[in-house]
Parts: structure tokens; sequence; C-alpha cells
């Protein structure tokens, strides 16, 4: 048996969040990379850059190691949920680009500080905004996890493309009678109930 290696294991499932969450932009027209498909406007470019922000802010600021990036979309004066949409000026390019200059200066930060590093998180209350390096790698990589599952849906209801990744769909079929007699099995459970 190997010695664990927290950092290693905390980096291996914030690296896969990321890739999902990359990945269900692949193939898509920029219509449908941005447009909103819940109530809410939840879209999946707006997701790509709401993690990056995530990640330049508590594995960036938090720790001293400002990244230098203009996030316009968290300045004072900026539109409420700005971050959570692309406008027309930014480009897909420009929203993943950012998404992985985020990714290395976060893997900067978590290579160069012992995980028991205390920071402060510039948005929360004075006197409550102490968190070590630990607790904020595994509150980012919740934070990703969570988006990667709001954009499973998303990219499902734009296109019905499903899966964990190129290689891993996590899917027991992908076969469209096989869902559709699926679907229609939890339909009658629903209405029976």
């Amino acid at each position: 048996m190997t010695t664990p290696d927290p950092k290693a294991d905390l980096l291996r499932y914030l690296r896969s969040a990321r890739e999902a969450l990359l990945w269900k932009l692949d193939g898509l027209s920029e219509y449908d990379a941005r447009r909103p498909l819940t109530p809410t406007g939840t879209n999946l470019l707006g997701l790509v850059k709401h993690a990056a922000g995530v990640e330049l802010g508590y594995l960036g600021d938090t720790f001293g190691r400002p990244s230098g990036e203009p996030l316009p979309w968290l300045s004072e004066d900026a539109e409420t949920n700005a971050d959570m949409w692309a406008t027309a000026e930014e480009s897909r390019a420009d929203i993943t680009g950012l998404y992985r200059r985020a990714w290395a200066h976060a893997d900067a930060t978590i290579g160069a500080l012992p995980l028991d590093t205390v920071g402060r998180v510039p948005w929360w209350p004075s006197g409550r905004d102490e968190v070590t390096l630990h607790h904020a790698v595994v509150r980012v990589l919740a934070d990703t996890q969570r988006h990667a599952g709001h954009a499973d849906i998303v990219r499902e209801l734009v296109d019905g493309a499903t899966g964990m990744d190129r290689q891993n769909t996590s899917m027991p079929s992908d076969d469209p009678a096989w869902w559709a007699g699926h679907r229609a099995r939890l339909e009658r459970a629903a209405r029976d109930a």
C-alpha cells in the first residue's frame, strides 16, 4: 500500500471535475454554449466563467497570490450575476483560456503551500474570513463538481449528450430506444405513486 498524498488526491478529483465541465462545451455552437436553459439562466459558458473566478479567488487571492487576471464581473459596479453568463464580447476562447489559466494558478498555489496554510477570504466578513488551504481546495472542488453536474443536465437539454467524459460515459446504455423505455417506466411510476 502506498502512503496517501492528500494533495495528489485533491488535485486528481479537482482536475477531473474541471475537465468534465469544459468537456460539456465540445461540439456546441456559440448559441448553444451560451443560451439559458433554466428559469434562472443557467448556461454552459457561464458555468465555466463562474468556475474560473471561484478558483482565482479561493486559490489565489485568499492566499496572497493574486493572478493579475482582470475579472470585471466581480467589480463593485458589476451587474448582479455577471459571472454566470458570457457577454457577446467575451469569446468562448477567452473564457476557456481564462479557466485554464485559473487552473494553472490554483495548481501552483496548491503545490507551493502546505494544506494547513491559513489564508483570508477577501469577501467573507472580517473575523470569520480565515480558511486553510485544505478547506479552500475542498470548497473549490465541491463547487466545481456541483457546476459540472449542472453542466451535465444543461448539455443533455441542449442535444441529449450525456456522460462523465470522453472515455467514460458512465451511462448504462447508448441506445435511444432503451432510454425512451426507461423514461416511460419512470413516468408511470411517478404517476402511480
